[in-house]
């Protein structure tokens, strides 16, 4: 039996989502047994970005933000890209699942400028984080301690800086949902 077998894992995502930070770690959690089911705050699909510039494809919706809850799933993943993480940043359903979400104690994988959502969830406060560059002063100023490593992992959340850690964050996610962190 795959290690991950019968867990569930969403990933919270809207348009301008960085297609690699959605796939791949999709791809790991799926290759270890899991489900996984894309939620975002609309129907339909939602546009991928390459490099947040370049069109990505898009990749359809299974679920909307407004109709779950934490006890939904086993993990949640949050990948990045600047307008993704702006929009979610700005949706109340969204950060409230997110808040609730890091509060179950399950495994909440965030990657690149994902970490923007934690901080309007009043999470990111007294927790050890990475993240893209360019948002480690807003973590800081947030109260977060802010580190410059391919993955960290601070209780149930785990945080990487970008698609150059992917494998890294893979694997972290993979292990901390095997072990039911």
């Amino acid at each position: 039996m795959a290690p991950l077998e019968g867990k569930k894992v969403a990933i919270l995502a809207t348009d301008g989502v960085e297609r690699r930070e959605l796939q791949e770690p999709r791809d790991a959690v799926q290759a270890a047994g899991a489900s996984t089911e894309v939620v975002s705050l609309q129907e339909g699909s939602i546009d991928m970005r390459d490099n947040d510039l370049s069109p990505g494809g898009t990749e359809p919706v299974e679920r909307l933000v407004a109709d779950i809850t934490p006890a939904d799933f086993d993990a949640l993943l949050i990948p990045g890209g600047t307008v993704n993480a702006d929009k979610l940043r700005t949706d109340d359903k969204a950060v409230k699942f997110v808040r609730d979400f890091v509060e179950s104690g399950k495994p909440v994988g965030v990657i690149c400028h994902g970490p923007w959502t934690l901080i309007d969830a009043g999470i990111a406060k007294g927790r050890t984080l990475t993240s893209y560059p360019s948002l480690r002063i807003d973590l800081q100023n947030a109260g977060a301690t802010v580190v410059d490593r391919e993955v960290v992992i601070d209780g149930n959340l785990i945080t990487s800086r970008g698609p150059d850690d992917l494998p890294a964050f893979s694997s972290a996610v993979v292990e901390a949902l095997a072990g039911g962190a």
